[in-house]
């Protein structure tokens, strides 16, 4: 597929949603509305090692309008211009939890939503947390919760956990960093 044209229907705050004009693999053409987004990073942040038995992990509990009230996630936000992914990661982990990380491994990358979104989100796992200094945005309304694996785990298998870059992230870590 190949970008045609690009017409900008909306500029916000945080997505533009744009008319796109493609060249589809059939050599047609038509039009798709995109919403434009800079890419985001999110972390498993780990209080003890990860590897070891049943590590304790912080989640949030966050207030979300479109889900219409709390939800279980990860540590995450979008990536500010010309921000790395890991650079945002530790941003965004110390402004919500006022946890720093000394160690930041990159896990993988997801596309939230690539019907309609260019949205990626650069997934971590961290450890050896340090206090820092929380720094939450006007808009953000969560709790923290220190909880041991086996309940992050519980949590998702009873299908509490609803976002797809927690349960992406989690999941990942769990298949391919965890020990079995």
């Amino acid at each position: 597929m190949s970008l045609i044209s690009s017409e900008r229907l909306y500029t916000g705050r945080i997505v533009n949603l744009d008319r796109d004009t493609v060249r589809f693999p059939d050599g047609s053409t038509g039009q798709l509305e995109m919403l434009r987004h800079p890419g985001a990073a999110a972390v498993v942040p780990f209080l003890d090692d990860p590897r070891g038995p049943d590590p304790r992990v912080v989640l949030l509990r966050q207030f979300r309008h479109a889900a219409d009230g709390f939800i279980w996630e990860v540590p995450a936000g979008r990536l500010d211009a010309g921000e790395s992914p890991e650079r945002c990661a530790h941003r965004e982990l110390e402004e919500e939890t006022g946890l720093r990380a000394a160690t930041l491994e990159p896990l993988t990358m997801i596309y939230t939503t690539p019907g309609f979104t260019d949205e990626r989100i650069h997934l971590f796992l961290a450890h050896g947390l340090t206090e820092g200094r929380e720094r939450r945005e006007a808009d953000e309304f969560m709790e923290l919760h220190r909880l041991p694996w086996s309940a992050v785990l519980d949590l998702v298998r009873t299908g509490e956990v609803r976002d797809g870059k927690t349960l992406s992230s989690l999941l990942f870590v769990d298949c391919f960093i965890r020990p079995r």
